[in-house]
């Protein structure tokens, strides 16, 4: 394996990061001057570390890079990312906050938005923007983010695309990768400006407007608000706040593709027709839901809370307009299941996906008619295309990994204190990148009570998830597989 390599890439990377912690120091220069040091001392680590992993690992101009180099710059981007991420924290609330920062940390990165801040709107607002910067760097991913600034990571870039990918299969938009990655990007960008736009237009201030299109876009959640974004109480807002997290939530490809002339595309893709399906369904289910048991509640309400929690929760964002914890148990354990599917692929969104909820369902009707006509050849269709068995397989493969991490990671919770509902809700809510969980993780509440060693399990879901478990699997696997003297595969 090239080591030297990956180190030297993950110094660019560091550079990356160090050009978006000056952000938050320009922003600290003039709103809150007293805080403009934490974010240069922390810089200047990033950029010291950057440069020294840049020079004693110095590559030449076409170094091999193969897919075991791209699993392990993925997972130790994500890694590295998460502790230059946590540095701001632990500057400002001192070294015994170290868990607490690289939680939050990796929180914003993954696009998890899950918090252990009790008091949001005391923090100040340059880390507050950092925050949310965070949750935008991490929603279209740290290696996208290389290889859209950065030329050598174009070097094995189908590999990296593959690594992080969120979703089955990893789409190349352009003839060149590093151009599919600016693309992504400058759509990305265009669309949160325009949630910057309409929420300064709805009354927002300037720096709340760009946190919230931050979390949006990234379908993250950190806000800049105690209670999220019913702290605003604004239709409005809820509106132009739930629009872009369906688009979110959608392939970016589609997004691409639109800009390019061809709108066709959005309405026929059955994967996007089946994401919206599930949206008009839950949205339905839970009003029903509210308006049965909820004396006080209006249909215009009812519609309204649902609408954005079936939004909020489908796409992963996890901002919350109410106490869903505190709604009908029906719509509650309704809530939970759709912590399972997420957005589509090719999405910024988390958890399952929705390409690969549809390929299940069609096997399993594949799979009951096999029972009738054993002999017949019945290749799993979505609409008219034939899904190639080795990404059946993998998907197949894919939710099981899911299910038993989520089950393990529940379990391991437990173990350490939690109650049933908290312990699991939030495995679910940390493995599928949603944020808020049910119990003592709740809309209303925040993970800081939990133990260290909860929080660092936390954290490693986090990342397992948001690398859709099979990169970091896979290097464990791999790293087995060394120790016991086999062969690595390329």
């Amino acid at each position: 394996m090239n080591l030297r390599g990956v180190l030297y890439l993950l110094g660019r990377l560091l550079l990356a990061l160090t050009a978006a912690l000056i952000v938050p120091a320009v922003v600290a220069w003039f709103v809150d001057r007293d805080r403009t040091w934490v974010f240069a001392v922390a810089a200047a680590v990033a950029g010291v570390g950057g440069v020294v992993l840049q020079r004693v690992f110095r590559q030449e101009p076409n170094f091999s890079f193969r897919r075991r180099e791209a699993f392990v710059l993925v997972t130790g981007a994500w890694v590295m990312a998460s502790l230059v991420g946590a540095l701001p924290y632990v500057l400002i609330h001192g070294p015994t906050f170290l868990i607490d920062a690289l939680f939050e940390s990796a929180s914003g990165f993954t696009t998890t938005g899950a918090s252990i801040l009790s008091d949001i709107e005391a923090e100040s607002p340059p880390l507050l923007l950092w925050r949310s910067l965070t949750h935008w760097l991490g929603g279209m991913g740290i290696i996208v983010l290389g290889i859209a600034i950065l030329p050598k990571l174009a070097v094995g870039g189908m590999e990296l695309l593959g690594a992080e990918a969120p979703g089955p299969t990893a789409e190349k938009l352009t003839p060149r990768i590093a151009q599919t990655a600016k693309a992504l990007w400058g759509i990305y960008a265009l669309l949160t400006a325009l949630e910057v736009a309409a929420l300064i237009g709805l009354g927002m201030t300037p720096l709340d407007a760009t946190n919230h299109a931050f979390a949006t876009m990234a379908t993250g959640g950190f806000s800049t608000q105690n209670g999220s974004v019913a702290d605003y109480n604004s239709p409005a807002i809820e509106m132009v706040i739930t629009l872009f997290m369906v688009l979110a939530g959608a392939n970016f490809a589609l997004h691409f593709r639109l800009l390019k002339g061809r709108p066709g595309h959005l309405l026929r893709d059955r994967e996007f027709r089946f994401y919206l399906l599930i949206l008009g369904v839950a949205t339905a289910l839970l009003s029903i839901d509210l308006l049965r048991h909820l004396d006080h509640m209006r249909l215009f309400d009812a519609l309204r809370y649902a609408l954005f929690q079936a939004v909020a929760i489908v796409t992963t964002t996890g901002f919350a307009t109410a106490d869903f914890d505190a709604w009908p148990a029906f719509s509650r354990a309704l809530l939970f299941i759709m912590m399972f599917i997420g957005g589509c692929a090719g999405s910024t969104g988390g958890s399952v996906k929705v390409a690969r909820v549809m390929i299940v369902l069609r096997k399993l009707v594949v799979d009951l008619k096999r029972l009738v006509r054993p002999h017949a050849v019945l290749p799993v269709r979505l609409g008219h295309m034939a899904v190639p068995e080795e990404i059946v397989t993998s998907v197949t493969t894919f939710l099981h990994l899911f299910l038993a991490t989520f089950a393990a990671g529940g379990l391991v919770l437990a173990a350490l204190g939690m109650d049933m509902v908290s312990a699991f809700s939030a495995s679910a809510a940390c493995l599928g990148n949603i944020g808020p969980g049910f119990g003592v993780v709740g809309p209303t509440q925040n993970y800081g009570a939990l133990p260290e060693a909860a929080k660092i399990v936390l954290v490693a879901l986090m990342i397992i998830g948001r690398l859709e478990l099979y990169t970091v699997l896979v290097l464990i696997f791999l790293r087995r597989r060394r120790s016991r003297g086999a062969a690595l595969p390329e």
